[in-house]
C-alpha cells in the first residue's frame, strides 16, 4: 500500500477504486450514495407493495393468452435464482434464458436445471460460438483493461432483448438490486457499448462477429423506447438479505451455493479472483462486502477479517483454474504471462460511445421508473 492510501470508516471501499472520493468524516462516496439509492429505489413500505401488485397485474394482462408473460435471465446464482422463486411465488409465467459462454462448471449447470425443474420453468438456453467468443475475449485480455467480462455480459443483455421482442413479451424481470449491487467501484466500463466492443476487437482479434449476440446503440434505443422492454429490478420490492435468500432457496429448490458472489462461472471466479487484484490492483469483494455492510447483513469488522483471507478458495482451485483457463484460450503459460504483464489501459482510451450513453442514462432510467410505476 501507497502513503496515500486511504479507506472508509464506514465500508470497505479505498483508493484501489480510482473513483473513489472522501468527505471530512473519512465516508467514501460510494456508501453515502448508497443510502441516497436506497432511499429512492427501494421499496419494501406499503406504498412499494402496491405498486409490486400493480406491476404483476399489469404483466398478467399483458401476457393474456401468451404462452409467457414475463423473460428471467438465470446463471444459477443467487439474485437470479431468487428471482425465479419470487416471480413463480407472485402467480407470472416466465420463460427462462441461459446464456453458455462455455464457462460453465458442471455444478452450475445442474443447479439451474434442478430449480427451474422444481419451479416448472421452460428454459431457452443459447449457446455462444466458442471460436467467436474466445477470440472477443482474448482481444480484451490483449487490450489490458480491467473488465474483461463485458463481452459476457453484452450478449446476456443483447439476448434477453432479443428473446423479448421476438416473443412479444415486453417484461424482463431482473435480478439487478440496490442492496447488494449499489456499490460498484469505477473499476470498469458498461457493458452495453458494442462501439467500445467492436473497437477492441478490431485492433486484437481475428474472427468475424456476425454470429455475437449485439446490440448497437440504436438497437439499444429501439428496443427500450419503440418495443417498450423493460428491466424490472424485482428483488427492490421484495426484502432481500442475501443470506436468507441462499438458505430459502437451498431449502425450498436444492440450490447448491458457490461461495462467493458471481462465481458460478469459472472464467469470473478467475478473472475476479485473480487477474483483478494481480494484474489492476483491485478486488472486488471490497465491493461487494461493503454492501453487506451498508444494508447491515455484514459488520464492517466482519468484512476486514474476510478480506484477510486469499480471493480464492484454496490454492489447489487456483492452480486447476489457471491451467484450464490458459488451455481453454488457446494460449501457452508463457504467452499469458505477458498478458498479464502488459501495461494496464483505460477503457476510454479505445473507441466508444460513452457521450451518448451518458446522455441517455438518465432518460431511460425516467422512462422505467415512469413505466414501472404508472402500471
Amino acid at each position: 500500500m501507497t502513503d496515500n492510501y486511504i479507506i472508509c470508516k464506514r465500508c470497505i471501499m479505498d483508493t484501489s477504486d480510482p473513483g473513489i472520493e472522501f468527505d471530512e468524516n473519512g465516508l467514501c462516496n460510494r456508501c453515502r450514495n448508497y443510502y441516497v439509492r436506497i432511499k429512492s429505489d427501494l421499496h419494501y413500505d406499503e406504498d412499494g407493495k402496491q405498486k409490486l401488485n400493480a406491476m404483476v397485474d399489469k404483466i398478467k394482462r399483458d401476457g393474456k393468452n401468451k404462452e409467457y408473460d414475463c423473460i428471467i435471465g438465470v446463471s444459477g446464482g443467487v439474485d437470479s435464482t431468487t428471482v425465479a422463486y419470487y416471480v413463480k411465488r407472485l402467480g407470472l409465467r416466465p420463460l427462462a434464458i441461459h446464456v453458455d459462454n462455455g464457462w460453465d462448471p458442471e455444478f452450475a449447470i445442474r443447479n439451474v436445471e434442478k430449480i427451474l425443474k422444481v419451479l416448472n420453468i421452460d428454459l431457452r438456453t443459447y449457446v455462444l460460438d466458442w471460436e467467436v467468443f474466445k477470440d472477443l475475449q482474448l482481444s480484451f485480455l490483449k487490450a489490458s483493461v480491467p473488465n474483461c467480462e463485458i463481452p459476457t455480459d453484452h450478449a446476456i443483455t443483447a439476448l434477453l432483448y432479443r428473446t423479448a421482442a421476438e416473443n412479444k413479451i415486453p417484461y424482463i424481470i431482473s435480478g439487478g438490486n440496490v442492496v447488494t449491487e449499489a456499490i460498484m467501484g469505477k473499476w470498469g466500463y458498461r457493458h452495453a457499448d458494442y462501439k467500445h466492443i467492436k473497437g477492441i476487437h478490431k485492433k486484437f482479434g481475428s474472427t468475424s462477429l456476425k454470429n455475437y449476440p449485439h446490440l448497437n446503440l440504436f438497437d439499444w434505443a429501439y428496443f427500450t423506447f419503440v418495443k417498450g422492454i423493460k428491466f424490472i429490478p424485482i428483488l427492490n420490492y421484495i426484502r432481500y438479505v442475501s443470506k436468507d435468500a441462499k438458505e430459502l432457496i437451498t431449502k425450498e429448490l436444492g440450490w447448491h451455493d458457490y461461495g462467493i458472489k458471481h462465481f458460478e462461472s469459472i472464467y469470473t471466479r478467475f478473472f475476479q479472483a485473480y487477474i483483478q487484484p494481480t494484474k489492476f490492483g483491485f478486488d472486488k469483494r471490497k465491493a461487494h462486502l461493503s454492501n453487506l455492510i451498508c444494508s447491515d447483513q455484514m459488520t464492517r469488522e466482519e468484512a476486514m477479517e474476510e478480506m484477510e483471507h486469499d480471493p480464492y478458495p484454496t490454492k489447489e482451485l487456483l492452480k486447476e483454474d489457471k491451467e484450464y483457463v490458459i488451455k481453454k484460450l488457446g494460449l501457452t503459460e508463457e504467452e499469458f504471462e505477458e498478458l498479464m504483464s502488459r501495461p494496464v489501459e483505460a477503457h476510454l482510451d479505445y473507441p466508444n460511445n460513452n457521450f451518448f450513453y451518458e446522455k441517455l442514462d438518465f432518460i431511460v432510467k425516467l422512462a422505467h421508473k415512469k413505466a414501472t410505476h404508472n402500471e
